[in-house]
């Protein structure tokens, strides 16, 4: 990440707040000799430790007015790390603002039952793929039988998430629909009714048949990995028991009403995008006794409560939710999938009788810089001296990365 967003971070958190880095920083070592991890997880956590601190670099600040000097050190981009998320979802919306059409979009989510959650954990790649598979799937299918108004291809943007408010394994898939579609042949706009898309129980019952289809195709391939607590369901017939159980169950899909507006569809989609599996705010405190946070009892009112785990345990937690190196979380099908979807959100345009978004007859506009974005999300301008609040930060020198030995590095 740029350093200007570092000191728009900088800027924005004027005091030390307790954070994820501190948690690895405390329990790190600890957690690192419980268990064996992969390269990339041991990663995740070197990255989230060194995160904007002088092991990374930097550049140093000058204010032309008053002579203060600041330091600002780089990002670690990585994208589990809750302190590099704010530049990437500003970037990511304001292309999606670009792509909004003037129609109801629908918020649906597909949810995976508990009792598959550890057979993910040994096979994220695989089971996360089905769940976007089948979920988009199963839209697709609906919005193309005429049954509801629409026969054609919906916009859909699905957003993977992996857990819950006590940061325990939840797999479920966040989508936004168009409340319509655009017909096969490309030659109308196909309206769906205004505060209702498919039925939820039949797009339960869908969804569950194609996700287990295929995940007994899986097994049947020899694809899936059976490890720890699942070890058992390779045995002979175990796993025909799981299939059965699970086609009893009632899976749990869940539909709300459109939005009143696009502008409410990025609000909300600005909330879940880029979101990672506990925000720095939601920490309370980090001790030698354990980490606090806050969490949402939803099934008491949505209160909020507190909850310590031990440092090893909420490391534990936390890397349940780390994604296979390169793993796609947000996609998109139907009329915004492919190369397709700008001409087809032309059309879109066309049939509904709007313009469409300045710049974008032509060439696309130009990526907003760092400065820009902050300024549009906060109304303040980073480059204003933290000290005076009238000069302006200017680069002055740039800070090398600091080396050392293992255990001043991570004094430093």
């Amino acid at each position: 990440m740029s350093s200007g967003c570092c000191r728009a971070a900088a800027v924005k958190a004027r005091r030390k707040n307790t954070e994820l880095a501190d948690v690895v920083r405390l329990f790190g070592d600890e957690y690192r000799r419980s268990v064996s991890l992969p390269r990339h997880e041991l990663k995740v956590l070197r990255d989230i430790e060194l995160c904007r601190t002088a092991r990374l670099g930097g550049h140093l600040y000058k204010c032309d007015r008053c002579g203060h000097e600041q330091p600002q050190y780089d990002s670690c981009r990585n994208r589990h790390c809750p302190k590099c998320q704010s530049l990437a979802k500003a970037r990511w919306l304001d292309a999606r603002r670009r792509e909004l059409l003037p129609v109801g979009y629908f918020h649906v989510v597909f949810t995976l039952p508990h009792i598959l959650n550890v057979l993910a954990l040994w096979n994220k790649r695989l089971i996360y793929d089905l769940l976007f598979a089948c979920a988009s799937e199963t839209l697709k299918q609906f919005a193309a039988s005429g049954r509801h108004r629409m026969m054609g291809h919906p916009g859909i943007t699905a957003i993977l998430h992996t857990w819950d408010q006590r940061i325990k394994q939840h797999p479920h898939l966040h989508c936004v629909v168009s409340g319509g579609a655009l017909s096969f042949d490309g030659q109308r706009w196909m309206s769906s009714r205004k505060k209702f898309l498919f039925p939820v129980r039949a797009l339960s019952k869908v969804f569950r048949g194609k996700f287990l289809a295929k995940l007994e195709e899986l097994y049947c391939k020899d694809k899936l990995r059976f490890y720890g607590e699942v070890a058992p369901l390779s045995r002979p017939g175990s796993f025909d028991r799981l299939l059965e159980n699970l086609r009893r169950k009632e899976w749990i899909v869940y539909s709300k009403a459109p939005f009143a507006t696009p502008e409410k569809v990025l609000n909300y989609l600005g909330s879940y995008t880029h979101r990672v599996a506990i925000s720095n705010y939601r920490i309370r405190s980090v001790s030698k006794r354990g980490v606090s946070f806050f969490w949402r009892d939803r099934a008491n009112g949505n209160r909020s409560r507190v909850m310590t785990l031990k440092g090893s345990e909420f490391l534990k937690r936390f890397m349940l939710h780390v994604l296979p190196k390169g793993y796609v979380r947000i996609r998109y099908y139907g009329l915004l999938a492919g190369s397709q979807k700008k001409a087809n959100l032309a059309v879109c345009r066309r049939l509904l009788r709007v313009a469409p978004p300045p710049g974008q007859e032509k060439e696309a506009p130009p990526e907003k810089t760092a400065r820009e974005l902050f300024f549009e999300m906060t109304g303040r301008d980073i480059d204003i001296c933290p000290c005076c609040g009238k000069g302006r930060m200017i680069k002055i020198a740039v800070l090398p990365p600091e080396t050392g030995p293992p255990g001043e590095r991570r004094a430093s």
